[in-house]
């Protein structure tokens, strides 16, 4: 794809540094907020799940948490500036010829930098506290590759379709809250309360929300140890690889009008 062409790749990396100074620019922590943030998640969200409603029983529950939360900055945190990438470059893609795609990827990757730390700040963590099995963190590659190709095809669709319908930006922030909550970051489907008596429901929350079966995955590989279930790994594949063609497509087709709209 021409996007990692060599001649792109400087552009690309100046990009990425740009996203990422300029989202801290003057403040003292600098990327260091980048994990702040959801360690402050955790805590709030343990202090109310364990201590105050004393609702989740799951061990190492801050740990359990935020293996879910490394997926879910990325993807969300992704969306939510590759939305707005395109019209915030608007002069940058109206005056220099360049493929458009890297202003999106690059968002997306700005974000990646967040993920990547939490995810290595992970693996040692889990290895030293948990029982399950070490040799499925093999396949941690495999939900990492299938989880980009999910994100990076989202962050390609919502940057073009916001130039041209502005109200993609908030709609995407306006489901953000509600889509976090119908997501297992907090909760496990094992205890779920419907899980013999409604199979139905539990597999539509499964599988009707594309989300789940990624954080199932990364949950399974990093934090429990098991083996994830072969429908799961079956579906982030083949997900992450529609999802990428489609976004893909969706941006070839629709940035012949960009420079105009913009």
């Amino acid at each position: 794809m021409s996007f990692i062409a060599p001649h792109n790749r400087q552009l690309f990396a100046n990009l990425v540094r740009r996203e990422v100074r300029g989202r801290y620019k003057g403040s003292w922590l600098g990327i260091i907020w980048t994990l702040i943030t959801p360690l402050v998640m955790m805590g709030a969200y343990t202090l109310v799940f364990t201590v105050v409603w004393q609702v989740v029983s799951i061990t190492h529950y801050p740990l359990f948490i935020l293996t879910g939360l490394a997926f879910w900055t990325f993807l969300t945190g992704s969306m939510t500036v590759a939305a707005t990438s395109l019209v915030g470059n608007a002069d940058l893609v109206k005056k220099v010829a360049f493929p458009r795609q890297i202003v999106p990827l690059a968002a997306m990757v700005s974000q990646g930098i967040t993920a990547a730390v939490m995810v290595a700040i992970l693996i040692p963590l889990n290895l030293w506290l948990m029982d399950g099995s070490r040799l499925v963190m093999l396949l941690l590659p495999l939900v990492i590759v299938a989880s980009c190709a999910l994100v990076a095809g989202l962050a390609l669709a919502l940057s073009v379709l916001n130039v041209f319908f502005r109200d993609t930006e908030h709609i995407v922030n306006a489901l953000l809250l509600p889509w976090f909550f119908l997501t297992p970051i907090l909760y496990s489907f094992d205890s779920f309360p419907l899980a013999t008596s409604h199979e139905w429901l539990l597999d539509l929350l499964k599988y009707a929300n594309f989300a789940t079966p990624f954080v199932l995955a990364i949950q399974d590989t990093l934090f429990w140890g098991r083996m994830p279930e072969t429908s799961v790994l079956i579906y982030i594949v083949v997900v992450g690889a529609a999802v990428f063609a489609g976004g893909y497509a969706l941006f070839r087709k629709m940035q012949r009008d960009l420079a105009v709209e913009l």
